[in-house]
């Protein structure tokens, strides 16, 4: 039994000794590896004048204290010399968990949209008037009610005319003379149809030798009776407005702008006309005019759009949202969340590199969408804090707060107490 143990006690002592020698052999092998990292003093990220011979937490911000090892200094000491005056040093590890998000500046075109109301109207040059050349009685009539709808040479109405039935008498004779006076024939002719007389229905009384009694009166367009003013029996002369026809394929949208946009709209520029319940899909239009007053009372200009009216969704005096497209000319854009904007001054958080966080004041232009125009501050291809601003703005002003203060650099060791520097305690020293 003895010998059992004494023969266990020596085999462990073995087995130390192997790894002891692995270890030594390592260590004599690479001994830069084995010092390279080497804690020199813990530092508070956020407070970079509060270091401590411990790790722990910085009882000022309470976050945890970062070690400060020996092959980082050179860097570090290079980092912050570069480092503006007023850089912010965040490490990575607290920007992810303060949900800090950065974002290029971006050089280019950038588009707005400008939203406004506007009132279907009909497109006056898509409107026509019934009437009649001729004197007479209207003897039936064929479209009977406002709002129908009727297509182009749709027969609208017939009169009886007597001044049109001896036009036609005199035609006849003036036939039967035509080889001794060939121009009384031609005038004649003439004369209906300047009394649009179709040449059909003047080459059927010449066939038949008999005039025709009523005259039918035919559509001059297509598209729906929006007034009417003719009835039977009723006398008719040539300034009488019988019927009128508004086509409504086509419509005019004449929307509101603010005096202060209408540098940004010009003619022939798109825009989209979309319907207030939003049950249908927008409709393409164009500026095609731009009222020159401006409304005293609103202060907005009138712009008129022509679009389409598919399956005549489109009313007139119907109420629809306009959008304008608005592209800029090239110009440096940032997210609208990456700008911090007091009032007198605007600011972005620049990021440098290595943790450090810059703040800038910049001048902003207009704004596109969720992106804005950066007229002055920075440069394309840079990086910017865009989710978490506030709270990186946040920190920056308690660093601020502490600098202004003047107290002299502090230490805190593990236990969350202050202490004064330790004169034996040399920051980078091996």
């Amino acid at each position: 039994m003895a010998k059992t143990l004494l023969k266990a006690s020596f085999a462990l002592v073995a087995l130390a000794a192997v790894f002891a020698s692995g270890y030594v052999a390592r260590a004599v092998k690479h001994p830069a590896a084995a010092a390279a990292r080497r804690v020199l003093y813990y530092v508070d990220p956020m407070h970079p004048a509060y270091t401590s011979d411990k790790p722990g937490i910085a009882p000022d911000c309470g976050m945890q204290l970062e070690p400060v090892y020996a092959d980082d200094t050179t860097a570090a000491a290079e980092s912050v010399t570069a480092a503006p005056a007023g850089a912010l040093r965040i490490s990575p590890a607290r920007q992810q968990l303060i949900g800090v998000k950065f974002a290029v500046v971006e050089a280019g075109h950038a588009t707005r949209a400008i939203r406004t109301v506007g009132r279907v109207s009909v497109d006056e040059t898509r409107v026509g008037h019934v009437h009649t050349r001729i004197e007479g009685w209207i003897e039936s009539v064929f479209v009977n009610f406002t709002g129908e709808t009727v297509k182009k040479d749709e027969p609208m109405l017939t009169i009886y005319s007597p001044e049109m039935l001896a036009s036609q008498e005199e035609l006849l004779l003036a036939a039967r003379a035509r080889g001794v006076m060939p121009s009384l024939f031609n005038a004649a002719r003439r004369r209906l149809q300047l009394w649009e007389l179709s040449d059909d229905q003047i080459e059927q009384v010449l066939r038949t030798g008999q005039p025709i009694r009523s005259i039918t009166v035919h559509a001059p367009m297509g598209g729906f009776v929006t007034e009417r003013n003719a009835f039977p029996n009723q006398k008719v002369t040539p300034d009488s407005d019988l019927y009128t026809i508004t086509d409504l394929s086509r419509v005019w949208i004449v929307a509101d702008v603010f005096e202060s946009d209408i540098t940004s709209i010009g003619i022939g520029n798109p825009a989209y006309v979309m319907f207030t319940n939003g049950g249908a899909p927008p409709v393409a239009a164009r500026v095609n005019y731009i009222q020159p007053q401006v409304d005293p009372l609103t202060r907005t200009l009138k712009v008129r759009l022509d679009a389409n009216n598919p399956g005549l969704r489109m009313k007139p005096d119907m109420f629809v949202n306009v959008e304008f497209g608005v592209t800029s000319a090239p110009r440096l854009t940032v997210p609208a969340e990456a700008v911090l904007d007091a009032g007198d001054r605007q600011t972005v958080f620049v990021d440098l590199g290595n943790g450090y966080l810059e703040p800038r004041q910049i001048s902003v232009g207009e704004r596109f969408a969720d992106r804005v125009a950066i007229l002055r501050g920075l440069s394309a291809g840079e990086r910017v804090v865009s989710s978490g601003t506030f709270l990186v703005d946040s920190e920056s002003q308690l660093k601020a707060a502490a600098n202004g203060m003047g107290a002299p650099p502090h230490q805190h060791d593990g236990s969350g107490t202050h202490s004064e520097p330790k004169k034996d305690q040399g920051h980078g020293r091996d």
